[in-house]
């Protein structure tokens, strides 16, 4: 039986592992994707043991939620943990709006997407320039009481931010950018998280398969590619991100485990993260990320991949 974690002070309780469902329904972020590969997605990671989706209005406009609603309709909807983000306002061309008006059309609008009753945690997606973030919770507040969401979240807030939105202790959980490659969340974000009782959940954990094992040093990338653009797939930064993985090839290999699943299992024994959410474009993706939950790193190889990354 996997362990369930719980979100802030809430009574929400999630596996350890989620998916991230950027690539589900997220035509407007992935070429070529496919509506039904995307539900059988989601079936494939429902039924293998994760029970938390994660999911944004801006992963196709909605077209996430929907498709995740179409799927939950053969669920036991109090067994399944969602997280929904709204930010992108699409009277404002797709601009941030964090206004207690907008979060609140957003939840009703999500809702109905999702079709659903209550959305387990909402986030603001993004901060914009104009709101006071504790207006922006208290109004989150209010659904929050109102029981149409459960658990209140923000994601991409500076730490500034996140102390602002917290001011009177509304918020439950935070999600933002860390991975073994990216750990300046460690310095001052993590700590604060802890202190106040507010989970953490990071994206991009396998920094776009970068910690997967699948590239080698002397890959190189076209210009058109996205990746080609990003400073860890560059130079002497890329061949010394590959060096360390090659490392952990060898302390999967003693588990019987891919590198996924190894680096997976780091977070989720790491103290300061709650949830882990790899997206996934295939529904195989989804079962060989689930098999991270079977992987229980001894505290020395949690400490040696520790201070590998460090």
């Amino acid at each position: 039986m996997t362990e369930t974690i719980q979100i802030g002070k809430t009574e929400v309780y999630s596996t350890p592992l989620g998916l991230g469902t950027n690539a589900v329904g997220g035509h407007n972020l992935f070429p070529n994707l496919n509506d039904e590969i995307g539900k059988e997605i989601v079936r494939t990671a429902l039924t293998n043991g994760i029970t938390l989706l994660d999911t944004a209005f801006a992963y196709g406009m909605g077209r996430s939620e929907e498709l995740i609603g179409e799927v939950l309709k053969d669920f036991d909807r109090s067994k399944v943990v969602i997280a929904t983000k709204a930010a992108h306002d699409p009277a404002k061309a797709g601009s941030y709006n964090n206004t207690p008006e907008f979060l609140t059309r957003s939840v009703e609008e999500a809702l109905k997407r999702l079709q659903t009753d209550y959305i387990d945690i909402f986030y603001i997606h993004f901060p914009d320039e104009a709101t006071p973030k504790n207006e922006a919770t208290a109004a989150l507040q209010k659904l929050k009481e109102a029981g149409k969401i459960r658990a209140i979240g923000v994601s991409n807030f500076s730490l500034d931010q996140i102390k602002e939105a917290n001011q009177d202790g509304y918020v439950d959980i935070v999600e933002d950018e860390y991975s073994l490659i990216h750990r300046e969340a460690e310095h001052e974000l993590l700590p604060y998280l802890r202190e106040n009782q507010i989970s953490f959940v990071p994206y991009f954990p396998l920094a776009s398969g970068l910690l997967t094992g699948k590239y080698e040093s002397s890959v190189t990338f076209s210009p058109e590619d996205l990746r080609s653009k990003k400073p860890d797939f560059q130079g002497e930064r890329f061949k010394a991100i590959i060096e360390k993985v090659s490392h952990l090839k060898l302390i999967a290999a003693d588990y019987n485990a891919s590198v996924a699943e190894i680096v997976l299992a780091w977070y989720i024994k790491n103290p300061f993260v709650d949830v882990v959410i790899p997206g996934a474009k295939k529904p195989e993706q989804v079962i060989n990320n689930a098999k991270a939950l079977e992987v229980h790193l001894t505290t020395e190889d949690y400490q040696r991949i520790d201070r590998l990354f460090s």
